[in-house]
């Protein structure tokens, strides 16, 4: 049985962060690091985009970057100026190879392309199964999602960011490639929260996508459908489908750090990395892999890792809204955004504004439905 200092299993978006920038920190090369992931990362099969105020350590990564976007609803349109912000697109394949470039100059770290079967933890020792092999850990950092903790629950809310998306190449010009359409409520609510998300890359290039936040999926064929309609209304008669994408994010502020160990912790979304209001996962992994590796450097329990704030709070109050009143978040967004200031609003999902900067931002939003769920929520806790 090999051993190692530290295995992940799952390497997802959080786990190569965090390896990558503990390769680059150049603290730990004195440490046998695993991955170990049923899947080689070698094909684009999902795409990140995130907005930013400076430079990151991913920017040779990115493909392509917005200064405005779009928002719209059946009743206005507002062009949204990002400054001091820049909306940026990353393929998964670009992310992969940039991670797996440094890796491999790594003698320490070793990727193994199999399913994790079991994870056996004792008071000293990480014992992880494969279909072939068995391992041995310190420390182990978990990123495979476990739908059943949040489930067979009640007290958090569970919703889907769920999207199918098209990446198209039209004949005619078409698209402004310098405006992305972050959220377009124009199209039928059917009851939910539903919204067409456009990544143009050039005049004649896009990726389109239909999402919803709700509880449930739909049929493949619901989605493209929608797909189809949008693509008409833009009026767009020959076009070609290049690329094709879908995916669910889940959207709860359960607290998975709650299973936390000393030498097992949960990442990514398997630890409510993502931004449960948005379903937005690679600036909040960004943050949380950085703090997670400077955790490392002085601390050895991982039940000390989290820290709940009052960016949690809010995110619940939403989704508890969302969840007995799906089809109010046309309606939430719209408020927010018809004259909202964007950089504050971003800068407000960065979970980075002060109190009164919250207000400026929560004030603008329906306010009958947010003290309805605030008086639920204390009710229920």
């Amino acid at each position: 049985m090999k051993q190692y200092d530290y295995i992940f299993t799952g390497a997802g978006l959080s786990a190569l962060m965090t390896v990558y920038k503990m390769v680059v920190s150049g603290k730990f090369q004195n440490k046998r690091i695993l991955l170990l992931d049923e899947n080689a990362k070698q094909t684009n099969d999902r795409t990140w985009c995130f907005w930013i105020r400076e430079a990151t350590l991913w920017d040779s990564a990115v493909s392509k970057k917005w200064d405005s976007a779009l928002f719209a609803n059946v009743h206005f349109q507002r062009k949204l100026e990002l400054h001091p912000y820049q909306y940026n697109k990353i393929q998964g394949l670009d992310f992969y190879n940039q991670v797996f470039e440094l890796i491999a100059t790594e003698k320490n770290i070793d990727f193994v392309q199999e399913k994790v079967l079991e994870i056996e933890e004792s008071e000293s020792i990480v014992l992880v199964k494969t279909e072939t092999q068995s391992f041995s850990c310190s420390q182990l950092f978990n990123s495979i999602y476990n739908p059943s903790l949040v489930i067979n629950q009640s007290k958090y809310p569970l919703l889907q960011q769920h999207f199918v998306g098209w990446f198209i190449q039209t004949e005619a010009p078409v698209f402004n490639p310098e405006q992305a359409t972050f959220m377009d409520f124009s199209v039928a609510q059917k009851g939910n929260t539903r919204f067409m998300y456009v990544l143009p890359t050039s005049e004649t290039e896009a990726l389109l996508e239909y999402t919803l936040f709700s509880k449930d999926l739909l049929s493949k064929k619901e989605y493209e459908t929608e797909i189809e309609s949008y693509i008409q209304k833009l009026g767009i008669q020959n076009y070609q489908i290049v690329e094709k994408e879908a995916g669910t994010i889940p959207m709860t502020c359960y607290p998975f750090w709650k299973h936390n160990t000393q030498n097992v912790i949960n990442i990514g979304t398997a630890g409510g990395w993502t931004k449960a209001s948005t379903g937005f996962t690679f600036k909040n992994a960004d943050k949380k892999s950085t703090e997670l590796v400077s955790f490392l450097g002085a601390q050895t329990n991982f039940r000390k890792f989290h820290k709940k704030s009052k960016f949690w709070w809010y995110d619940l109050l939403l989704l508890d809204i969302l969840d007995q009143k799906n089809e109010t978040g046309s309606a939430i967004f719209s408020a927010l955004f018809k004259k909202g200031n964007p950089p504050l609003i971003f800068k407000f999902l960065d979970d980075e504004t002060s109190f009164w900067e919250d207000l400026q931002v929560i004030w603008k939003c329906p306010k009958g439905l947010f003290i309805e769920a605030l008086l639920k929520r204390l009710f229920h806790f």
